[in-house]
């Protein structure tokens, strides 16, 4: 389920609150998110309030930021039920926030939206709900 050129790059053009949508439902689609790890584990954005993991909805995402200081970052996929019984609750315990589907760039209006790890977790319970009633 590769994502085409064009999906792409209109993802590119599309704003956080876009952005953040179409990753909830790739993520109810494919089953999974996508994140960026080093030899030291998750990688970290750090915002002026907090510190973020970023995800992905889809791994063309995901490698776009594994260039330059981090060539060295492998994308991981997460499965929702990974994401909904071990992320959530481990970011949460540490105080973490997550950062969805920020775009490489100069780090302005490129970032995503920063949630909560359990505002994500419901909006994809809830889209998975939705999903399977129909």
């Amino acid at each position: 389920m590769a994502l085409e050129q064009n999906e792409i790059d209109v993802l590119a053009g599309s704003d956080a609150e876009q952005r953040f949508d179409y990753l909830v439902s790739r993520a109810v689609e494919t089953g999974e998110l996508w994140i960026l790890t080093d030899e030291q584990g998750s990688v970290m954005l750090n915002t002026d309030d907090e510190d973020c993991v970023p995800v992905w909805p889809d791994l063309a995402f995901a490698e776009q930021w594994a260039t330059g200081e981090w060539s060295d970052c492998k994308p991981m996929s997460i499965t929702l039920k990974q994401w909904n019984f071990r992320w959530t609750p481990g970011l949460e315990e540490d105080g973490f926030a997550v950062v969805v589907f920020p775009l490489p760039g100069d780090g302005s209006e490129e970032n995503g939206l920063v949630v909560w790890p359990e505002e994500l977790d419901m909006m994809l319970t809830r889209a998975v709900k939705k999903a399977n009633a129909k």
